[in-house]
């Protein structure tokens, strides 16, 4: 059975195409695999803001395409890049088991976060900053954009004094925590990104693969990410909204925990089936 599947060209994206790759393999030994590598509008620019060029879309509009076109059979993202709305004839068909959650700032081994005004702290997104300065409400913004390693090296040179990254990211390049100082954050602290850490396996509607993605589809996984998803379906979020949200379950119920401005921030329990009725009734409440 060959599956083409389309993926972005850093080294993270390669990284979750490998786990998806594994997982696949383990379920149907006969598969064959083909990494399709594309660039995408965000890959390519990246000396302006996200909200500038297009929002979260332009990390998987091309892929889309591809997809549409049938020349890729499966997509692998990273869920919190996706947008509010899918392109036509296309699904979430299945995700991975959910990775580390949390955000993280990264600084040079040894380097304390100080307070202080002339503390530089490289992220782009308003959740992060709105998020900090709750933590540490005197340091100064500046954006930055690329991928991990680009960030890590913009670091390493002294253009910033820490960045905020996410953890996921960092465990699956297998960052060397011996070359940074590293403090990850609980989500009742500094509140995620929607399905952030998760990996979403996108097809098109009813196709042969389908089923396939279905069958390594984790099923606990996939909750918390439509109800995530739901959040932001309902907000008609974009980046420039700061938009977290988190949902934990255990046994049959599920917790959610949301906010669009870090400032008010609602939680609610409800069961498991109720799980987009949840999403939409705490962002009302919002």
């Amino acid at each position: 059975m060959k599956i083409k599947i389309g993926t972005r060209k850093s080294r993270l994206a390669v990284a979750q195409t490998n786990m998806f790759i594994e997982r696949l393999t383990s379920f149907f030994p006969d598969a064959e695999p083909e990494i399709i590598y594309i660039s995408t509008k965000g890959d390519k620019i990246i000396d302006k803001p996200l909200s500038q060029i297009g929002g979260k879309g332009i990390f998987v509009s091309e892929i889309e395409l591809a997809l549409q076109c049938g020349n890729i059979d499966v997509a692998v993202h990273s869920a919190k890049d996706l947008p509010a709305f899918l392109g036509e004839d296309l699904e979430i068909s299945g995700v991975l088991p959910r990775g580390n959650y949390r955000d993280a700032i990264v600084t040079q081994k040894d380097t304390q976060i100080t307070d202080i005004k002339d503390f530089i702290v490289g992220t782009g997104s308003i959740r992060r900053r709105l998020n900090m300065k709750k933590i540490y409400n005197k340091v100064t913004f500046k954006d930055i954009r690329g991928n991990v390693d680009t960030r890590l090296s913009k670091l390493e040179n002294g253009e910033y004094d820490a960045v905020i990254l996410a953890a996921s990211g960092l465990e699956r390049l297998e960052i060397k925590t011996e070359n940074y100082s590293i403090t990850a954050f609980d989500y009742m602290d500094f509140l995620p990104a929607p399905c952030q850490g998760i990996i979403a396996l996108e097809s098109r509607k009813n196709d042969f693969i389908t089923p396939v993605i279905q069958k390594i589809n984790d099923i606990n996984t996939f909750k918390a990410f439509e109800t995530e998803r739901c959040v932001i379906r309902t907000l008609n979020a974009d980046c420039s909204m700061p938009v977290g949200a988190y949902s934990e379950l255990c046994s049959r119920k599920i917790t959610l925990t949301v906010s669009k401005d870090m400032n008010k921030i609602l939680s609610g329990t409800a069961d498991i089936s109720h799980n987009l009725e949840l999403a939409k009734e705490l962002v009302l409440k919002l």
